[in-house]
């Protein structure tokens, strides 16, 4: 069947949006027929019209999501592809769950919707595979607020992901969200009823890890256990000890058992990791198993930084206004210009970052109304104040530099316990690597640089899992 044998139908009650996508389908070959309620789009499927729609969410008669059911019963295989203005989280899953093509949120690229109605003609949607693909959200609340390009792309997926099993990696930088989305994931999915359990590496000392995950062999269980039925989230993965990551692998492979004390069988768990590091590099500094990361990387997910999403600044900065004000702090307003200051900053620590600044201007000052002249204020006092003229900074300077925005990525300002040991590892190991890789293995030369008594440098070499690369040339 070629184009103008096909129709589409268009709902929308914005003229101008009926307008445009009329003729981009007419130009196309496609037949066309257009109307601004849900009750004549209604009419034209049960006559049998239409091999595609073409929806808005909001209409003046009825909400889609209201109709799309009744559509479903009607004809069920009829492609759906849902667009909206209304451009959060929500709307993508259940666009999903009520069995609908694709989801294209307002304002769309026209390439983008007319390829999204090429796929659908060619190959009909299946409703049930559809609502397989996103579970109803118990809570009212979103897990993520947005409305931008970037986050569309992270709610489509999303969508994608939250009816399947897959494993899936996260990554982005520091405060981006990970463990959010790892939440959604979870509680839109079919584990939804069971556990999701957390174990950030980053804060467990790294003789511990094992224990922490795994148990111990007099029968006290560990997170993958506890996780059985559910999630587990292994935050900050590429902080695990290697060791830890060969048993890990062994245990996901079935190699290893990992039995279940109550159930006597394996933990059914489904694994999510982020890391805010480059697993690539690593694997290539001998620092992560390359084979461990194709097993965690069957469905990467990627975050943006809030550099890259400053159009969702306000309203991140309205919603953690009122969460503020829920959690005790004085109830206080934005204005326009605070907001535009706010789009201006580089957001080293991204989301968190911003709610942190919220949060410490409602509980400093007594204005209710935040302006551009508190935002600035708050802002330089956050800057690193130079030191020792124009020169490059020294090293003290960037480690206070890293280890500030570290104290500020916290929720509550404040690092899990045990910091003094694990800033201490992080500079050992690059700075031992890097040493026996100038000294190209030898390690009497590198003891000798480090200033190290060579016993003491094997056992470093040995506990911190530094790479040996004896005889690079």
């Amino acid at each position: 069947m070629n184009a103008a044998s096909k129709k589409i139908l268009i709902a929308d009650d914005d003229a101008s949006i009926r307008l445009v996508l009329s003729q981009a389908f007419t130009r196309l070959g496609y037949q066309v027929r257009a109307t601004g309620n849900a009750a004549t789009l209604l009419k034209w499927v049960s006559d049998g019209e239409g091999d595609l729609i073409i929806t808005d969410v909001v209409m003046p008669d009825e909400n889609v999501f209201d109709v799309l059911p009744r559509i479903r019963k009607e004809r069920p295989k009829l492609p759906v592809i849902v667009m909206s203005a209304q451009n959060n989280l929500i709307t993508a899953v259940n666009a999903a769950e009520m069995g609908a093509f694709d989801y294209i949120p307002k304002p769309f690229d026209l390439d983008d919707m007319t390829s999204a109605a090429r796929r659908a003609l060619s190959r009909p949607a299946d409703p049930e595979a559809a609502r397989a693909q996103a579970r109803a959200v118990r809570d009212d609340r979103l897990p993520l607020i947005g409305r931008s390009g970037p986050m569309q792309e992270v709610y489509r997926t999303i969508a994608r992901l939250v009816g399947a099993d897959l494993t899936v990696l996260l990554s982005g930088e520091s405060g981006t969200g990970k463990e959010l989305v790892a939440r959604a994931l979870h509680d839109m999915g079919r584990r939804r009823d069971g556990k999701f359990v957390t174990i950030n590496l980053a804060a467990v000392p790294r003789e511990r890890v094992e224990t922490e995950l795994f148990g111990k062999e007099d029968g006290d269980c560990g997170k993958l256990i506890d996780a059985d039925g559910g999630t587990l989230f292994l935050d900050e993965i590429g902080d695990m000890p290697l060791d830890a990551q060969t048993r890990l692998l062994r245990v996901i492979d079935g190699s290893e058992p990992a039995l279940n004390p109550k159930t006597s069988r394996r933990p059914n768990v489904r694994i999510i990791a982020a890391t805010n590091r480059d697993l690539r590099g690593l694997i290539q500094q001998g620092l992560f198993r390359e084979d461990l990361f194709f097993r965690l990387n069957v469905a990467p997910l990627r975050l943006p930084p809030l550099r890259d999403r400053v159009d969702d600044i306000p309203d991140l900065a309205r919603a953690f206004l009122l969460r503020a004000n829920r959690e005790g702090l004085p109830s206080k307003t934005i204005d326009a210009a605070a907001l535009d200051r706010l789009k201006q900053h580089p957001w080293p620590g991204n989301v968190r970052e911003l709610e942190n600044l919220v949060r410490r201007i409602c509980a400093l000052y007594g204005e209710d109304l935040i302006t551009a002249r508190i935002v600035e204020r708050e802002l330089a006092d956050q800057q690193p104040v130079p030191r020792g003229g124009e020169g490059p900074a020294t090293l003290a300077q960037l480690v206070e530099r890293k280890l500030s925005s570290y104290f500020a990525d916290q929720p509550d300002g404040l690092p899990p316990a045990g910091l003094y040991d694990r800033v201490l590892e992080e500079v050992e190991r690059p700075l031992i690597q890097l040493t026996l890789s100038a000294t190209r293995g030898n390690q009497v030369r590198a003891a000798e640089i480090l200033g190290l008594n060579r016993n003491t440098l094997r056992k470093k070499i040995s506990d911190l899992g530094v790479e040996m690369q004896r005889g690079r040339r």
